[in-house]
């Protein structure tokens, strides 16, 4: 006997296909776009050329702290780009940021440890940082990878300068540095770095039209960094041209708001000028920007003390010489004496004592800076002044009070 075959049913054949065919699709197609419970939803990778295009517009209109920011999203992106570290390095020590641009520096050498500026620009970071000894080496290593780079003779000659300013440079310094200065200045014509490092050897040599001039280039390159601006400002002031100077300072005010440095040059400028109460306000916005920074304390302080507010003006120059808490949270370290500035605010600050007829505490003071520093001749005229009007203060006598000599200003502060 035979078993009757049943027709195939194709329909059913049919079907069973199309269920097979879309159960794969799902896993194969579906599946992979379906967001993990729990996980974070994908977002689209920005290419990092965008990031740099906008970083770059933003470093030429003078927004330096979101031109950093776009240059760290664009190493985020691609963080092997040595290029990219370096010009961002470049940017934090404009900003100030002296540790981070030596950090960035030193990422783009861990990619290329020949790179000569890479080592020029870790260099300016660490001189700009105070540390001479190793910016030196730093830069010095520059010059051996390329003994024509533009940027590593800028910075030497930046580093020459600041230690002449700190009396730490070697016997030739002056000659040294004006000869970096010169160098970088014909290697990198049109660079802000080579007309700024010149501008500034003539500065802080007391040239200060030609400074001006110098710094004017740098300008012209690149209207929009707060530091030139600062650097015109600064040597305006001390060339007496204060209408120019507010102008600059202001300016520089304007591209790096808070930056204390403007305020405390107009400040002192005010000062100058016997402008008393605004040199107040800009002497307190200095603090207020940098609080963490005693001598903007001293600065209000000798401000005060010239407006008759002596009460103000012990309690700001208090920080100076026995540091404190300001503003209940951020702690204030005393200044060692030492001549020339901060000699100043310790004798104002020991005369302010004197006037508020607290003269056991002004005379140790006093004495401190006799014993001290005899070589600073105006710190050592004052303090004798003070001793003998707290002697005739003291034995009854009523003192005939000798003026106060101020500090000389002939060099800025670096």
């Amino acid at each position: 006997m035979q078993k009757r075959r049943k027709p195939i049913n194709w329909f059913r054949v049919i079907m069973l296909v199309a269920l097979i065919g879309a159960a794969f699709y799902f896993e194969r197609m579906i599946v992979p776009t379906i967001p993990v419970p729990g996980s974070m939803t994908p977002t689209p990778t920005r290419n990092p050329e965008s990031y740099i295009s906008e970083a770059e517009q933003l470093y030429r209109d003078g927004k330096l702290a979101q031109a950093a920011e776009a240059y760290q999203a664009a190493l985020q992106a691609n963080p092997s780009d040595a290029v990219t570290y370096l010009t961002l390095a470049r940017i934090q020590v404009f900003l100030g940021r002296y540790a981070e641009a030596q950090v960035s520096a030193e990422n783009a050498l861990l990619l290329n440890p020949n790179n000569a500026t890479a080592h020029a620009v870790r260099g300016w970071a660490l001189a700009s940082q105070g540390d001479f000894l190793a910016g030196e080496a730093s830069i010095t290593r520059a010059l051996e990878l390329d003994p024509n780079n533009a940027l590593a003779h800028a910075y030497y000659a930046e580093l020459l300068a600041d230690q002449y300013v700190n009396g730490t440079g070697p016997i030739n310094v002056i000659e040294k540095m004006s000869e970096e200065s010169n160098v970088a200045r014909s290697l990198g014509a049109g660079t802000v770095e080579a007309h700024r490092a010149r501008g500034y050897v003539l500065e802080v040599t007391g040239n200060y039209p030609e400074a001006i001039a110098e710094y004017e280039a740098a300008v012209a390159i690149n209207k929009n960094l707060a530091d030139l601006h600062l650097a015109l400002g600064r040597t305006y002031r001390l060339l007496g041209v204060y209408d120019k100077a507010f102008d600059a300072l202001n300016r520089a005010n304007a591209l790096n708001p808070s930056d204390p440095v403007p305020d405390s040059i107009i400040a002192r400028i005010y000062l100058t000028t016997g402008e008393y109460v605004k040199a107040e306000q800009y002497a307190e916005q200095a603090i207020k920007d940098a609080p963490q920074t005693t001598a903007y304390f001293g600065n209000l302080g000798i401000i005060q003390y010239r407006n008759v507010k002596w009460p103000e003006a012990l309690e700001s120059l208090s920080y100076v010489i026995n540091g404190g808490i300001y503003n209940e949270e951020i702690q204030v370290e005393p200044i060692p004496l030492e001549a020339g500035r901060v000699a100043e605010y310790y004798y104002i600050y020991a005369f302010t004592l004197l006037r508020l007829e607290r003269c056991g505490e002004a005379v140790p003071i006093f004495q401190q800076i006799v014993a001290s520093i005899p070589g600073d001749a105006d710190a050592v005229f004052n303090a004798t002044e003070g001793l003998r009007l707290c002697s005739e203060s003291l034995s009854g006598v009523s003192p005939t009070e000798a003026p106060v000599s101020e500090t000389p200003e002939s060099s800025p502060t670096p």
